[in-house]
């Protein structure tokens, strides 16, 4: 079929096209008489069997009845669908290689003519923006009046409003024109194959439709800060061996001491996560993680405590290794799930802010804390304890694996339970999802739950990559990082908004540049700027997108 370098007219679109469609549709002809007796009366008959399965008009007697004769013309429809299915699949792919020989030409001659319109459409908004300025100047050196040349401008402001509007609308129409001519395409495979697409033609459906739908300004807006971010990376790759004498950043070692860092951390943003998504917070996170290490390291310690709490020195070393690990995981569970549950609880009952009900939690657990140890470190854990819950397989560590069991059953809970869609309806529109017959209060206490006890697997962990070392102070400043991993990964503060893929990608990105940092010498202090920044940025990101919705 012959190309055309001009703009086509319907008439002679529906000429390219009809030869095309004649064939196939005497082929779709054949094939669907011949799937008449076979194929179309499996179908219907299985959707018979199962409507019959909800049927509460017929007795049960009259439904096995009804049953055996619809499953006896079942097989013979099978029958026929065998005897018929190599004759089916021959027309089929004699329709597909003419298709695949015929097709390219008249798509590629809308495809030019669409080109030639957008020409045409920015050509005639050039020639409408010259006019309408030429006229204007006429119009204004007419005037006098203040008032009525302030007029003059906005009606001239107006008219090259509507110009662009009209470019716009051509320069779509042009689009559309293109797009189903593709899709007109894959409508004639849809009925020839009853919509079972081979992997390289749904591959080619969702480039186009990628391609058809793709909007610069949107496509900045969600992935700007992560093109930033990369780009940013990539520089500290190359700058890095130059400034530090040869040393490699992105090596196979460094990306897994990343992947090793950002473990425990993953726990901490997948629970906070869950509290934006309500539009909400936590503060609490890094006094959490303090809470929960010191008491992880107290029962796991490494022979008697020398440090004491309240005055009392535990004494943990009679117990079995097996029994201290499991006593450290509930004990540091149990805390932080007791004091995200009391922040829920003044969250959901009384309307308090979780910028405040965790601000509370944090000051309260700090001091208590710090009160109770005296602000000591308690030294490290038995050395034979990480070997066992996280030991290294080569050079591979394996806490990245409770990592991604956390992704993965976090993941679940959002999107495969019914909790996890009534916090995408609370986070939405709390009121809506009230009405709807929602238990907000429910909803919100259940967030901070789930939190609580991400947070103490995140501490318990951290616990065992740190080998010990717990203090109140430790975890400073780790509410900050997990939180700027989730909003740089997606999860909206307007609540509703948000995916566990972007959650992962934002701790990573967190983690990696941190490291990358860190490597290069930069002060931690100044690094706590670039955080900020990119808090600042993604919060506006965020809020450009919101505002756009709306």
């Amino acid at each position: 079929m012959a190309n055309t370098n001009k703009i086509l007219t319907i008439e002679e679109e529906a000429a390219l096209v009809k030869p095309i469609d004649d064939y196939v549709a005497k082929i779709q002809a054949q094939v669907d008489e011949l799937r008449k007796d076979g194929t179309a009366k499996v179908t219907a008959i299985e959707s018979e069997l199962d409507n019959l399965k909800r049927d509460r008009i017929y007795t049960k007697q009259e439904k096995e009845n009804r049953k055996a004769a619809l499953q006896k013309e079942l097989a013979k429809a099978k029958e026929v669908e065998a005897k018929n299915k190599d004759k089916v699949a021959s027309l089929i792919k004699d329709a597909k290689d003419y298709l695949n020989k015929n097709f390219d030409g008249y798509y590629t001659a809308v495809s030019q003519s669409s080109e030639l319109e957008k020409a045409r459409a920015e050509e005639d908004y050039k020639k409408a923006l010259a006019r309408l300025e030429e006229e204007h100047k006429a119009n204004i050196a007419k005037l006098s009046d203040a008032q009525e040349i302030k007029d003059e401008k906005y009606v001239y402001k107006n008219r090259r409003f509507d110009a662009k509007l009209d470019r716009d609308k051509a320069i779509q129409a042009a689009k559309d024109r293109k797009h189903e001519a593709f899709a007109h395409k894959t409508h004639l495979i849809d009925l020839l194959t009853l919509s079972h697409f081979t992997f390289g033609e749904k591959f080619q459906q969702k480039k186009e439709n990628y391609v058809y739908t793709f909007d610069t300004k949107q496509f900045l807006l969600r992935n700007g800060l992560y093109i930033a971010i990369i780009i940013i990376f990539i520089v500290l790759c190359i700058v890095t061996p130059i400034i530090r004498g040869g040393t490699q950043l992105l090596t196979l070692n460094n990306v897994l001491n990343i992947l090793q860092q950002a473990s425990p951390r993953m726990f901490l943003a997948l629970g906070v996560a869950g509290l934006i998504l309500l539009a909400g917070t936590d503060l609490s996170i890094g006094r959490m993680v303090g809470m929960g290490i010191t008491a992880c390291t107290i029962i796991m310690h490494n022979g008697i405590n020398t440090g004491m709490v309240f005055g009392h020195v535990f004494d943990f070393t009679t117990m079995p290794v097996v029994v201290k690990i499991i006593l450290a995981l509930v004990v540091s569970v149990v805390l932080c799930t007791l004091f995200t549950t009391i922040a829920g609880f003044f969250t959901a009952r009384f309307k308090i802010h979780p910028f405040i009900s965790t601000m509370s939690n944090m000051l309260i657990i700090f001091g208590l804390i710090t009160y109770a140890t005296k602000g000591v470190s308690f030294g490290a854990i038995e050395s034979a304890i990480p070997q066992m819950i996280i030991p290294r397989l080569g050079s591979f560590p394996t806490i990245i694996l409770w990592a991604v069991a956390a992704i993965a059953i976090v993941w679940f809970i959002w999107n495969k339970t019914t909790f996890g869609k009534n916090l995408y309806a609370v986070g939405g529109n709390p009121e809506a999802a009230s009405v709807s017959g929602i238990s907000v209060m429910k909803v919100t206490i259940g967030a901070f739950i789930l939190a609580g006890i991400l947070y103490g697997f995140g501490a318990w962990l951290e616990c065992m990559r740190m080998t010990g070392s717990g203090s109140a102070a430790y975890g400073q400043g780790w509410e900050t990082d997990a939180i700027a991993a989730c909003v740089v990964g997606g999860v909206s503060f307007t609540g509703g908004i948000g995916k566990i893929s972007g959650v992962v990608v934002g701790v990573l990105i967190f983690t990696a540049l941190t490291y990358a940092l860190t490597v290069l010498g930069i002060d931690t202090n100044l690094q706590f700027v670039f955080t900020g920044i990119i808090i600042i940025v993604a919060v506006i990101l965020d809020s450009l997108k919101y505002v756009q919705k709306k």
